[in-house]
């Protein structure tokens, strides 16, 4: 700019001193409607360089003048951007103290000029769920999703986790419903739909999504197969509502071969057909597994069993009880079962046996009922005091 004001000056002098200097300086005449201007070429010259002058003047005065309210404006944003850092740091360590009231206040009172605001919104609206307050936590929601712009996918994971721990589940389903198909491989996205799914009874959303589970490594193998079975379970006890004993049975053939061929689901299946009180189908399904792999809480469920025809329990039992010795679970079972059929001499034999090898109350308790049946009362009374000493032990 001053070179530029330096070469104007140079060429109004110039225009000034060379008419003055070769004896004429020419005239110039304006004409308006009322008034006729008339001058010199030099004091043209010279009036266009004072016009110059004074513009330049004039914004140099008014540039100098913005420039310091950007200044002063830029302090002030600072300063509050200062406070909200220095608030933000204090609100974290409020927060590990659990004190949820004042990480809201220390969170939200400078939010807008804090390093990430979005960050500021969202934990305030965690703070403002753990206090109970539903309408700060839309606010902060709100607010959060105006600034987030684009990028909603932090709002809307917020959102549906305080959906979950204020129990509006079916609220929480839908949003995990939007969120899978924009981020079907988030790992809390998917954290957040199992446990909606799990709420709502969205036992087969569950199954859709556990591969995706797996994939991310979300979980230990061990919980991933407990989910599963969960999952079934879920399914299962939907069929039986649905449909009672014939719906359950339908469920399980619709089953691919892998789902029918594990040892867990088939437990569960025959837990829920003794809740129906089928328990026929219950003994078919505990036989047919106990014939593939013997399973201790097989053997369990054989004790909750009511059958017309217990012949086939306890060939199977007996023919465990060849193969692997009498254990105190298998003699004990075999003991109940020939109880429920009036068997008691045999029932008798194998509850001794059972106690020889692990005593406890129940089997005193049981073998005292079969020698009364026996009409053995010395030794049933015996068994009785056995049991109750065991008891107060």
């Amino acid at each position: 700019m001053v070179r530029l004001l330096f070469l104007l000056v140079v060429l109004v002098a110039g225009i000034a001193l060379g008419p003055l200097l070769a004896g004429h300086q020419g005239a110039v005449l304006i004409q308006t409607d009322n008034y006729d201007i008339k001058m010199s070429v030099t004091g043209l010259a010279i009036s266009i360089a004072l016009l110059v002058i004074v513009l330049f003047c004039l914004e140099w005065v008014l540039r100098r003048l913005f420039h310091t309210s950007a200044r002063t404006k830029g302090w002030f944003i600072g300063r509050k951007s200062t406070r909200a850092r220095r608030q933000t740091r204090a609100a974290m360590l409020k927060l590990a103290e659990g004190d949820f009231s004042q990480v809201e206040k220390l969170l939200t009172r400078n939010a807008d000029h804090a390093e990430q605001p979005v960050v500021n919104y969202l934990l305030a609206a965690e703070a403002a769920q753990q206090n109970g307050d539903s309408q700060r936590i839309n606010d902060y929601l709100n607010r959060a999703a105006e600034l987030a712009d684009t990028d909603q996918l932090p709002v809307d994971i917020t959102r549906v986790r305080i959906q979950l721990a204020q129990g509006e589940y079916h609220a929480a389903r839908h949003g995990v419903d939007d969120l899978l198909n924009d981020a079907p491989r988030h790992p809390e996205v998917l954290r957040l739909a199992q446990q909606a799914y799990l709420k709502t009874g969205g036992y087969a959303s569950l199954l859709e999504i556990i591969p995706s589970i797996e994939k991310v490594k979300l979980y230990d193998e061990d919980t991933m197969e407990s989910l599963k079975l969960e999952a079934y379970t879920g399914l299962m006890a939907q069929a039986m509502s649905e449909g009672g004993s014939e719906g359950l049975s339908q469920w399980w053939k619709d089953q691919p071969r892998k789902v029918r061929n594990s040892r867990a689901l088939q437990i569960a299946l025959a837990e829920h057909f003794i809740d129906c009180d089928d328990h026929e189908q219950a003994q078919k399904i505990v036989l047919d597994s106990l014939r593939h792999q013997y399973d201790d809480r097989l053997i369990l469920l054989i004790q909750r069993l009511q059958t017309g025809n217990p012949a086939p329990l306890e060939k199977e039992l007996r023919l465990q009880i060849q193969e692997r010795g009498a254990t105190p679970l298998l003699s004990e079972t075999l003991g109940q079962l020939l109880m429920q059929h009036g068997e008691w001499e045999q029932a008798c034999d194998a509850l001794k046996q059972a106690i020889e090898q692990q005593p406890n109350a129940r089997d005193y308790a049981l073998l005292a009922d079969a020698l009364d049946k026996l009409n053995r009362t010395q030794e049933a009374s015996q068994a009785r005091c056995q049991g109750l000493a065991l008891t107060l032990k």
